[in-house]
């Protein structure tokens, strides 16, 4: 398996794997989780430093600063290039083809986060046809006062005619770093911290060409989720006895396939659980999509997932913001990679119907019953038993009967939202603090809107 540096805190995906693996890769008003102590549904609410802003309706994108870029403001509310500001070549490092392009640009206003941070994760939701792609980067201010450079956190097109979407390595000042998808500082017992941030999208098209990508949603999560082995335990509550009906895939049946896009298996577990989440929605892949995919092959939408998710530089299909703008290619879909505090939010977003893909790392004595041990890995989360247990589709199984698990709820818990972890040998490592993938319709419900609300994204 190919693997890049590793993400810090929220990367143990790109660690070396113990025993069998199931690799992971990897708004508006401000919304942002609880900050604080507080009370909810008449349980006490731990400490929380993760908030998520989003861009999303008009009024959002009517905020930034617009260069070329016009804001669509009937229907699903975005951004559009209608007028070039200017032509660039954009030499693709994995094709080695420069082609010019125009651009526009769209800039957010600055936001503060919540509380200073230590990371950041941005994620986007897209259309890009033919001749067209989007780039999203970031800059902020530290807590002392001083900026961090301009950072891509990602080049992203749907498809991969026209560029191959990629993460971009060696970026940092010696105090922060971006590791492939995710903002992080440096050292953070130094006590510095991110306080500021602004997004800023470039949208590309091939000179002469009428189209024009659209973006839906920008947004960024920010947290300084303080280092910890063990996490409170929570007691059953608005989910319990509820499980949603999300297909079971399993990434191993695919070992083998498409080395291309990292050869399935153990490297397919963030494509095959958005896959899964994706459908349970009621939305599919077109036989036109499938088409390239060896007819021989079953469960082909899954490979469909991994080569739209695949990113060229990190060498897998674990980016996370990849994973969710391909989620949202789907339509009336949305697509959001943040943080959860505790499960008590997962229950809320079960109980309105909204599954959470989860990212965590493990030995197997961490998990009864899971049988393997990982550097990281994703599953969904699609329900709980009557007595609070988490029921998740971990795709890590033999066949697709395999993957629907029950899996105790205090373990998991902490499996999910711990920063810190002993792997085998003893050695610490990281975990990832309690990223989640969230996808969900373009016009949720009421309930949905509230669940959402929870934790922080509308």
């Amino acid at each position: 398996m190919t693997t890049t540096p590793r993400r810090t805190v929220l990367a143990a995906a790109v660690a070396a794997a113990v025993g069998t693996t199931a690799s992971l890769t990897t708004g508006s008003a401000t919304a942002s989780a609880p900050s604080g102590s507080g009370r909810r549904g008449g349980r006490a609410e731990p400490e929380s430093s993760i908030e998520y802003r989003g861009w999303v309706t008009a009024a959002d994108w009517s905020s930034g600063t617009a260069q070329g870029v016009s804001v669509v403001a009937t229907g699903r509310a975005g951004v559009v290039l209608s007028r070039a500001a200017g032509t660039v070549d954009y030499t693709d490092p994995h094709t080695g083809t420069t082609r010019p392009y125009e651009y526009a640009t769209w800039l957010s206003p600055t936001h503060r986060a919540a509380t200073p941070a230590t990371e950041l994760i941005a994620s986007w939701n897209a259309d890009t046809p033919a001749g067209t792609f989007v780039r999203v980067e970031m800059v902020g201010t530290y807590s002392d006062g001083t900026d961090t450079p301009w950072y891509t956190l990602g080049v992203w097109a749907a498809g991969d005619a026209d560029i191959r979407r990629t993460s971009v390595d060696d970026q940092e000042d010696g105090r922060s770093t971006v590791w492939t998808d995710t903002f992080a500082i440096d050292d953070a017992a130094s006590g510095l911290r991110l306080t500021t941030y602004r997004l800023r999208l470039t949208l590309y098209r091939r000179p002469g060409g009428g189209a024009t990508p659209k973006v839906w949603r920008v947004g960024a999560m920010t947290s300084a989720v303080p280092d910890r082995f063990e996490v409170p335990a929570s007691t059953p509550g608005a989910a319990a006895g509820v499980e949603l009906t999300v297909p079971s895939y399993s990434q191993n049946v695919h070992i083998g396939r498409y080395p291309e896009y990292d050869n399935g298996g153990q490297a397919w577990c963030s494509p095959t659980s958005s896959q899964m989440i994706i459908e349970s929605w009621g939305r599919r892949p077109t036989a036109e999509q499938l088409a390239w995919v060896d007819p021989d092959f079953s469960d082909p939408q899954v490979c469909h997932a991994a080569r739209s998710t695949y990113d060229y530089q990190y060498g897998g299909c674990g980016n996370w913001p990849f994973n969710a703008a391909y989620a949202a290619t789907y339509r009336d879909m949305q697509g959001v990679v943040t943080r959860i505090a505790t499960l008590d939010d997962a229950e809320r977003l079960i109980a309105a119907g909204i599954p959470v893909i989860t990212s965590q790392s493990f030995i197997a004595s961490d998990l009864d019953g899971v049988g393997y041990g990982t550097s990281g890995h994703l599953m969904t989360v699609i329900g709980f038993t009557a007595g609070g247990d988490v029921v998740a589709n971990d795709p890590n199984a033999d066949d697709n009967a395999g993957v629907r698990r029950v899996y105790q709820r205090r373990q998991f818990e902490n499996v999910w939202l711990r920063t810190r972890r002993y792997d085998a040998n003893g050695v610490v490592r990281s975990g990832s603090g309690g990223v989640c993938y969230l996808y969900f319709p373009a016009a949720p419900t009421a309930a949905q809107r509230r669940a959402l609300a929870c934790v922080g994204v509308r």
